[in-house]
């Protein structure tokens, strides 16, 4: 009995936090992609083009200048977070990113100050890029450590639940505007009340923020203040990265590059494809994507169950096989449907694909990693792959749109997506013992021999061990992490 009210405290614990990390994760990504989402009326303000394709892309471009921060930002925050805490990168990166949302509420446009729109717009977009950098790796790590350990895919599901949740409160307030006001009004003045919203949303994010519990053990904090010791790496640093966790950063970076593209493809990019491709009136295609982003933001936590059960890599091949037979099929069909019916299932199938990925990966990821170095592994992983191939979806579709190019649009996403499969399918094991099974305890009732070790060691002797560095463990620490790596 008393065991079944030990889980069920625990149970009610993981709740309140995942709920706390993830709101402000949404809010986050809601900030992020609510200039995509309006872009169409605010970019005469800030882009000279008169042709709408080219103004679009120079807006995409700028959409895409907030990738490049995002590598510098995983590692800052990454840092911050295996140095200092979860919680105290979580708040600080909203923090940002509110500021961020509140200055392109109030910036002038080119008709008033000229160049300087463009270039204060884009510096803007650099910071929220910085800040959203750091929010992946952190919020995936807080909410995989935080989740108890046989539903983890469940409870680490909710970062794509928040992340699409952001963009699908963005596409709400469009509609929303689109049905309340004038087009012309909107064009004018009102694409400043979403980003308004979002930097007010930000600020209570950042009140529920701190009473989020912290995930790192103080041996790690302490590890962290200390000098380092005959060469041993520090929690949280890139020589800690680089010389004993290459490998995984690696096998993140593998598992990330098919997913963020097929995700930005169905999920970000698909928008302005549609309204450029399809013949759909604009406020028919955001009432599409409305609903479609509403069912995949609700299957997510299915998919997490179903890991939960089967494991998570039959999730990954099922998102690997089915984008590469699939994606060159859906994407052509829903370049010449005329129908919104049609184009609602269109890019259903599409997220029904997408879901394998989107709904565990961030928990593969921190499975990868110990808890000195996770949210900096995690996010500089995420990062790279999402900053040369995700961030960039938007710009290439654009530019092969304007080119008439689509055609090698579909192939560019399919490859992308058979890379990841590759990684699926020989760098990943099932249901094999991970860092976080030794630090929160086993997912897996039958998790093989080596479950037993470390299992009831929580996470001060998994951190401890680990913020010692290689020379501590030698060469059966790094067997160990080679065999967690290939799981």
């Amino acid at each position: 009995m008393s065991t079944q009210l030990t889980e069920a405290a625990q149970t009610r614990k993981a709740v309140g936090n995942i709920l706390k990390g993830s709101a402000g994760n949404l809010v986050e990504w809601y900030d992020l992609y609510v200039y995509t989402v309006f872009a169409a009326y605010f970019q005469a303000h800030f882009f000279n083009s008169k042709d709408e394709l080219q103004a679009g892309l120079e807006a995409m471009a700028v959409f895409s200048t907030s990738f490049l921060m995002r590598p510098i930002g995983a590692w800052f925050f990454g840092r911050y977070a295996d140095r200092k805490g979860r919680k105290a990168a979580l708040t600080l990166s909203v923090t940002m990113m509110s500021a961020g949302s509140f200055a392109i509420a109030v910036l002038p446009t080119q008709d008033v100050i000229g160049l300087w729109a463009l270039i204060l717009l884009v510096l803007i977009r650099v910071i929220q890029g910085f800040s959203v950098g750091g929010e992946y790796g952190t919020s995936a790590t807080y909410m995989s450590e935080a989740a108890t350990s046989k539903r983890r895919g469940f409870f680490s599901s909710f970062q794509y639940v928040t992340l699409v949740g952001g963009q699908m409160l963005a596409l709400l307030v469009l509609v929303v505007l689109q049905n309340a006001m004038p087009k012309a009004e909107l064009t004018e003045w009102g694409w400043r009340i979403p980003f308004a919203v979002g930097g007010v949303a930000a600020l209570v994010v950042l009140w529920l923020r701190r009473s989020m519990e912290e995930t790192v053990s103080a041996e790690q904090l302490e590890a962290a203040k200390s000098p380092a010791v005959g060469g041993q790496a520090q929690p949280g640093t890139m020589k800690l990265l680089f010389t004993s966790y290459w490998k995984p950063l690696m096998i993140c970076i593998g598992i990330t590059l098919g997913g963020t593209v097929a995700f930005y493809t169905y999920t970000n990019f698909i928008l302005k494809f549609m309204n450029d491709t399809s013949g759909i009136a604009k406020t028919d295609t955001s009432v599409i994507n409305f609903w479609a982003l509403f069912i995949f933001m609700l299957l997510q936590p299915v998919y997490g169950i179903i890991s939960d059960k089967v494991g998570r890599k039959p999730l990954l091949l099922w998102f690997g096989i089915t984008g590469v037979l699939f994606t060159w099929p859906l994407l052509s069909a829903l370049a010449g449907t005329k129908d919104p019916i049609t184009a609602f299932l269109l890019m259903m199938g599409g997220l029904l694909i997408v879901g394998g990925y989107t709904s565990i990966n961030a928990l593969v990821k921190a499975e990868l990693f110990p808890a000195s170095i996770r949210a900096l592994g995690v996010g500089l992983g995420y990062a790279i792959a999402n900053s040369l191939f995700g961030g960039t979806v938007p710009l290439i579709g654009a530019a092969l749109q304007k080119t008439g190019q689509e055609e090698l649009f579909f192939t560019y996403v399919t490859v992308a997506i058979g890379i990841s499969l590759l990684v699926y399918i020989f760098a990943l094991k099932n249901k094999k013992s991970t860092h976080l099974d030794h630090e929160q305890g086993h997912a897996w009732a039958a998790a093989g021999p080596d479950a037993a070790p470390g299992a009831a060691a929580g996470p001060d002797a998994a951190a401890g061990a680990a913020a010692g560095g290689p020379g501590d463990g030698g060469r059966d620490e790094d067997k160990d992490l080679i065999d967690a790596s290939r799981r």
